[in-house]
């Protein structure tokens, strides 16, 4: 019998997206988490070196393209030390330069930073993003089902 049969609720898993500073990939795939698998997972963000603001680019294109206000949604560039325990941790492929977090499970991205390029670019990521977080959903609703 899976916990789903026998009723006991159990908490949702923390995910947290780990990059450099805090401030472009990792703020979108916590605001796609938040969205997508927030009935799944608990999304967090943060870096080793955050900066003052999310990338504008990033607040501006995800609003535009999907809807989603990541200032209103209560994000803010955070520091690792500000992240609750992790059952998984994403870095976004910032390599040797994004640290070592705790967590059941690790996963790197490998995307592309595209701070500071065209707005293509940018949506190419958040797209990418998007399916890691649909695929991340399915992983973690199988996991739960054992």
């Amino acid at each position: 019998m899976n916990r789903k049969e026998s009723g006991i609720k159990k908490r949702k898993p923390v995910v947290v997206f780990i990059c450099t500073h805090n401030a472009c990939r990792s703020q979108i795939a916590e605001a796609f988490g938040r969205v997508m698998a927030g009935d799944v997972f608990t999304s967090y963000s943060a870096g080793t070196h955050s900066k003052d603001a999310i990338n504008p680019d990033v607040v501006r294109l995800m609003a535009e393209k999907y809807g989603i206000d990541v200032i209103k949604n209560g994000q803010r560039p955070k520091m690792i030390s500000e992240l609750p325990r992790a059952d998984w941790v994403i870095t976004m492929g910032c390599g040797v330069q994004c640290p070592a977090v705790q967590g059941r499970h690790h996963e790197d991205w490998g995307l592309e930073d595209p701070t500071g390029k065209n707005d293509a670019v940018y949506i190419d990521v958040m797209e990418q993003i998007r399916r890691y977080i649909a695929g991340l959903k399915e992983k973690i609703k199988q996991e739960d089902d054992v």
